[in-house]
């Protein structure tokens, strides 16, 4: 790949990162009420208001929601056929023209203030209502308005004053009264609860104002709450309208500052820990990607409100990382991919140590806890980590109150379940970037896999050998730190092309059967190296992913096959003539590779010592890498010198401990015919 690309993506994300920098200045002041002001003395530069507290803007909604009126529709055409039938009904009762027209003009202006089916009247004292009558709704004291009850009283006592001596509920009877006086007023609820939103919601949030030059702070002095309030409004203040203490061009400057600094430390950090996947644009890619979801997130979050910083599941870009790369380049980057968390957000360090505890322990938790229900144990482990590291900031602040708080735990537990909920696209990004995620790896490394039980069942000495490869490969890989579940992968897929012509290799011949009898030395180089090319057609059927298949056609590189070569030359060949002896492979280019590479060569070896003593084992060891180093099949791969020592070490160590000595179990010896007659 053309370096140049690596650089313009380096651009590119510097652009991206530095676009969705928010274009706010950071407050400069860190306080907590009840404690002293460690800064200067503060003098207000500018104008802002004072804004209420929650807990004053909560009493003044609930002051308003208790100051309710209500609204009623007037309908008038309830009142005229009442009236007329009243009148009717007067006249078949006979009652005397003076007390017919009282008791209908009584009525009739009941029927004009308006009617309530009940208004209650213990509690309308000083109570105002809203009557819309003609399109206009006129304030009306509650006292004023009838209900249903009322009429009845104001009738019925127009009855008595004319019939001291009469049972006037007999005549109030045959009038029928209740039966002309109908509500006509209707409770309109939509109205009321519109002008009740209304009421609630028009709350002024300040309550007074700070001018410039004035007084906010004195150095030392107690930030009490009075304090504490008028800093977070010049806070807020800050926020909304930077520039009064610097220029939008000097803002700009140190983000983009901030921006190449973050950037520096990604670089670095790739670039001395694994060079070739700085060079390596779809693990950088991907990488950048890590980076840039970590810096919009902050960034849109920030802007929203600073609080849903802690639903903010970080710690799940650790586990994507952990996908695909070591845990020593994973760590360092996740910790350059969470700075932007500590330089945007006022509360970042708090939120910085947050993420750090809940990635770490993601990625020590998710480890060991990655199968079946096991996985939910994470999200209690991250949430308990990251909600100790909350609960000691807080305390810290000196207010036990503050740190029990429920809000940012409850954010704190959505982001544990958000956190192990989003692994799953891990797969997308498998795809998307072309890796292999270690769960694959996982996969590929199980022995019930279709493709090994095919080798298992048809070449089962191949897959003896390449389960011994295996052992040894990650035991030797581990002493130098590298990929152990790679390389265990790799080793065990190297020779899966010899079941393809499995009788062609000694390790899978029966006894007294020899396939290369008949055939010449180039024939049977050719048969040998041949397993190369069947290995990687199997690989491309069953689908292995390219890192596995590397191993398939960098096993052998470009060694020859000595035996058959000496053959060759015992019989009168031309040693210049090695082409038919070689392989036409790769040579490996990464230290998994390398060690497969070697590890193949000596457990192959070692099964032709007669005597695995301490001395053979160690000579078979380095004459074997030796070679391999002096014919340069190890030129291209970023193994170092010393490695290849670690590698030796381990090699020597492992198969002393595979071919020890063991105790030769002694017979038992039979009594003689004497000692059995005896006996009996």
């Amino acid at each position: 790949m053309k370096r140049h690309w690596v650089y313009i993506s380096l651009a590119v994300l510097a652009i991206v990162m530095f676009l969705l920098y928010p274009r706010e200045g950071k407050f400069q002041y860190e306080y907590q009420k009840g404690r002293p002001w460690v800064y200067e003395t503060l003098i207000a530069p500018i104008d802002f208001p004072i804004l209420k507290t929650d807990a004053e803007i909560l009493a003044e909604m609930e002051a308003r929601a208790s100051e309710t009126i209500d609204y009623y529709d007037y309908d008038p055409s309830v009142a005229a056929p009442l009236l007329d039938a009243f009148a009717v009904k007067t006249v078949e009762v006979k009652l005397p023209a003076r007390l017919t027209r009282e008791m209908y003009d009584h009525l009739a202006h009941a029927y004009d203030r308006g009617i309530l089916a009940d208004l209650g009247r213990d509690d309308i004292s000083g109570k105002i209502i809203f009557i819309k009558r003609d399109k206009r709704a006129s304030e009306v004291p509650a006292a004023d308005v009838y209900d249903i009850e009322r009429v009845y009283q104001v009738l019925r006592s127009d009855l008595v004053n004319d019939y001291p001596e009469m049972d006037v509920d007999t005549i109030a009877g045959q009038l029928e009264l209740l039966s002309f006086i109908v509500p006509n007023l209707r409770f309109d609820e939509n109205t009321t609860a519109l002008a009740h939103r209304e009421a609630v919601n028009y709350i002024s949030p300040t309550k007074g104002m700070v001018y410039a030059g004035q007084l906010i702070v004195s150095q030392g002095e107690i930030v009490t709450s009075d304090i504490c309030q008028v800093l977070d409004s010049y806070k807020a203040e800050y926020r909304l309208s930077y520039g009064y203490t610097g220029s939008m061009g000097a803002l700009l400057v140190g983000h983009l500052l901030l921006v190449l600094v973050v950037l520096a430390f990604f670089c670095l950090t790739i670039f001395f820990l694994r060079r070739e996947t700085f060079w390596n644009m779809r693990e950088l890619l991907f990488l950048m990607m890590i980076l840039v979801l970590s810096f919009a997130g902050t960034s849109i979050l920030f802007r929203v409100d600073q609080r849903l910083l802690y639903l903010l599941p970080l710690s799940a870009l650790a586990l994507y990382m952990s996908a695909f790369f070591r845990d020593d380049l994973v760590w360092m980057v996740y910790i350059v991919a969470i700075i932007p968390l500590m330089v945007i957000p006022e509360s970042g360090v708090e939120l910085f140590f947050i993420n750090l505890t809940a990635g770490g322990v993601a990625l020590f938790a998710y480890g060991r806890f990655n199968r079946g229900w096991l996985q939910f144990l994470n999200m209690i482990f991250i949430f308990l980590a990251s909600s100790l590291v909350c609960i000691a900031f807080r305390l810290g602040a000196g207010d036990f109150s503050y740190a029990f708080k429920t809000t940012p735990y409850v954010f704190l537990a959505i982001n544990a379940v958000l956190s192990i909920v989003l692994y799953p696209f891990v797969y997308l990004f498998e795809k998307i970037f072309g890796f292999v995620s270690y769960s694959r790896l996982w996969d590929l490394s199980d022995t019930n896999n279709k493709l090994l039980q095919e080798l298992q069942y048809k070449a089962p000495g191949t897959f003896q050998h390449s389960l011994q490869v295996a052992n040894l490969s990650e035991y030797a890989v581990r002493e130098i730190g590298g990929d152990a579940m790679l390389v265990r992968v790799g080793a065990l897929y190297h020779d899966i092309g010899k079941m393809e012509n499995p009788m062609c290799f000694i390790e899978n011949q029966a006894e007294g059967v020899d396939y290369h009898a008949d055939l010449s030395p180039e024939e049977s180089a050719r048969a040998i190296i041949h397993h190369v090319d069947d290995g990687l057609a199997l690989a491309k059927k069953g689908k292995l992913p390219e890192i596995v298949t590397d191993f398939i056609a960098t096993h052998h590189g470009r060694s020859r096959t000595m035996y058959f070569y000496n053959v060759y030359c015992n019989a009168g060949g031309d040693p210049d003539n090695t082409g038919p002896f070689t392989y036409d492979g790769k040579l490996p280019h990464t230290r998994e590779q390398a060690i497969v590479m070697m590890a193949d060569a000596v457990e192959a070896a070692s099964r032709t010592l007669k005597d695995y003593s301490e001395e053979n084992i160690s000579n078979l060891v380095d004459k074997i890498l030796d070679a391999k180093t002096s014919d340069a099949q190890l030129a291209e791969s970023e193994i170092s010198l010393k490695e290849i020592n670690q590698v030796k070490e381990a090699f020597k160590t492992y198969l002393k401990q595979i071919y020890h000595a063991r105790i030769a179990y002694p017979k038992r010896k039979r009594p003689s015919r004497s000692a059995r007659k005896s006996a009996e």
